[in-house]
């Protein structure tokens, strides 16, 4: 039985600055069921109250506490292990570390997001650098692709990810989707177990796949956003249900509780 819902954001509810069709009437149905809800996004551009904000003025009330983002998740670690932060991250994403300790000399950690034009050879290096010389290797995302402003895909993080890795020959740590411990720490904030939850995104691999292999019951994929026909032949584990989009995905989950 499902007992709490995670959503994805860009390409679920909205796409560029508008709601996707239904978007807010399957929210509210949602919400009207009782079942506790949390928003997931692997959005590396936009600090959490800037989006919150944009969320806002297009019809959605979302509650700070219910959004995760994988920078909220990096500067609970970065804190917490006492590290200082090389970031390679958009500037506008630098508001959620603001008020970190500066550099004492003691551990570093390259916190790669979706840098978009700050992907500069220079940039990478220097992180390739820091990433060589024992720096912690965190990564916001490791996205494929997003769907951007014009509406084509465009080259999301994993790409840069990828490349520090090769280079580097280590492996980034994930803390967005589809880490286990992102979905985790949602289902831990609702009191529900992880077999009760599920997910509705666009992204295959992320969003489904790796909701489902992260012990969340179930995974819709919604066919709005970044979907592409077929996707879900191509994914393992494959999608609980692929839906049009998210009012198909409420009737669906308001069928099973």
């Amino acid at each position: 039985m499902i007992r709490g819902i995670l959503i994805d954001l860009s390409g679920v509810i909205y796409i560029g600055d508008g709601p996707v069709a239904g978007a807010r009437e399957a929210l509210s149905r949602i919400r009207k069921s009782g079942l506790p809800v949390r928003f997931l996004t692997n959005t590396t551009r936009t600090p959490k109250q800037s989006l919150l904000e944009r969320l806002s003025k297009m019809g959605f009330e979302i509650k700070a506490e219910e959004l995760f983002t994988p920078a909220q998740a990096a500067r609970e670690l970065l804190l917490k292990r006492r590290l200082t932060p090389h970031l390679l991250i958009h500037p506008a994403l630098e508001e959620d570390f603001q008020g970190l300790p500066a550099s004492s000399g003691g551990a570093c950690a390259v916190v790669v997001g979706d840098a978009a034009d700050g992907f500069t050879y220079q940039a990478l290096n220097a992180a390739f650098r820091d990433i060589a010389d024992g720096a912690d290797f965190l990564a916001l995302a490791k996205n494929r692709t997003f769907l951007d402003a014009d509406g084509h895909l465009s080259l999301d993080t994993g790409a840069f990810v990828a490349a520090l890795e090769y280079a580097s020959g280590r492996t980034a740590t994930v803390l967005g989707k589809p880490s286990a411990d992102f979905y985790a720490e949602a289902a831990w904030d609702m009191d529900v177990q992880m077999s009760g939850l599920v997910m509705i995104g666009d992204d295959v691999e992320s969003d489904v796949s790796g909701a489902l292999k992260a012990g969340v019951g179930h995974a819709l994929l919604v066919r709005t956003g970044k979907y592409t026909p077929g996707a879900e032949t191509k994914a393992d584990p494959q999608p609980t249900a692929v839906v049009d989009d998210i009012d198909a995905a409420a009737d669906w989950i308001l069928a099973r509780i």
